[in-house]
């Protein structure tokens, strides 16, 4: 069996591979583009590719006439043109759930280090205030607790549903909305947009990207939140305009943001949010929440485990 792993530095160094060794012939590359990713699957033409990102369209099918498998490394999969592959008769099989408790962990870490404005005070000890303050504390920047707080979610689906579990336990009351107008069978308040942005004192975002989630929470949507309120986007980046988030954040419209995912990824150097400087403002992390190295593990083994499935006749994780 010829494997073709087109982004193998997506998973991590720390990640072993070598199981797919076991299955035949494997060759990775650390990196590719869409260009290089057609010439590489003309050159291998594979029995099974393995991408995250490359795009998988008819072009990129056609250039690898004996595949029969595309193991989707990741939950999402519009990356891969579904019907053509079915038109094919080419498996299509994703791995769903591996990251959720990893994404729910990720969301309180941005939450409490913007909540408890942690920045402001790892600063204050770290610069030589502290070994010169009169007395035993300081709380130069006020901060609240958690319990009691309304905390808004965008999208209640396995990953939303944890968020807002922790939450109520925190002492929150939770409210959910479904963009796509979708009524869950919750026992959580579900209300409209506008409800959600004006009452929350929290909101996350933990919705997919499509056509009504797409630009959701522009400088319009933004100014109807509360001046305390703290955004949390952990679902797609273009779900939040940036631009309007950074005119937001610097018009004070809203206390503080924490954002995994962006518009562009990786960063563009002009993106604005690059010009909010203040960590107790807005903290970006680079599209990690979904990667610790437990989550990337599963991720792994999941994927082996769909191939080795279809090559024994069974059904497993099957898109098409």
């Amino acid at each position: 069996m010829e494997i073709l792993m087109l982004e193998a530095s997506v998973y991590g160094d720390d990640i072993s591979l070598e199981k797919f060794d076991k299955l035949g012939n494997i060759t990775k590359y650390a990196v590719s583009n869409y260009d290089e990713a057609i010439e590489r699957l003309s050159i291998h033409n594979p029995d099974v590719v393995i991408v995250n990102k490359i795009l998988m369209n008819k072009e990129a099918i056609d250039a690898a006439p004996n595949l029969k498998v595309i193991a989707e490394a990741a939950t999402g999969y519009n990356n891969i043109d579904i019907e053509y592959a079915k038109e094919k008769g080419i498996r299509v099989a994703n791995v769903a759930g591996y990251s959720t408790e990893s994404v729910v962990q990720h969301t309180f870490a941005l939450l409490f280090y913007l909540l408890e404005k942690l920045r402001h005070y790892d600063d204050f000890v770290k610069t030589g205030q502290y070994a010169m303050w009169p007395v035993f504390s300081y709380f130069g920047n006020i901060f609240h607790e958690l319990n009691g707080m309304k905390w808004g979610i965008v999208g209640l689906g396995n990953i939303g549903s944890k968020v807002a579990r922790i939450a109520k336990d925190f002492g929150c009351e939770v409210l959910c909305y479904s963009a796509s107008g979708h009524k869950y069978d919750t026992e959580y308040r579900q209300v409209e947009l506008d409800e959600l942005l004006k009452e929350s004192d929290i909101i996350s975002i933990h919705a997919p990207l499509n056509e009504y989630t797409n630009n959701l929470f522009d400088y319009n949507a933004l100014s109807k939140m509360k001046k305390s309120a703290i955004l949390l986007n952990l679902g797609r980046g273009p779900i939040v305009n940036d631009a309007d988030l950074t005119r937001a954040l610097n018009e004070d419209l809203i206390a503080a943001a924490g954002l995994d995912v962006i518009s562009v990824e990786p960063i563009k150097g002009d993106n604005p949010l690059l010009t909010i400087k203040d960590s107790d403002k807005l903290i970006i992390t680079p599209h990690i929440a979904w990667a610790t190295h437990e989550a990337r593990e599963r991720l792994m083994d999941e994927i082996y485990e769909n191939i080795v499935a279809y090559f024994e006749g069974r059904e497993r994780n099957v898109i098409v």
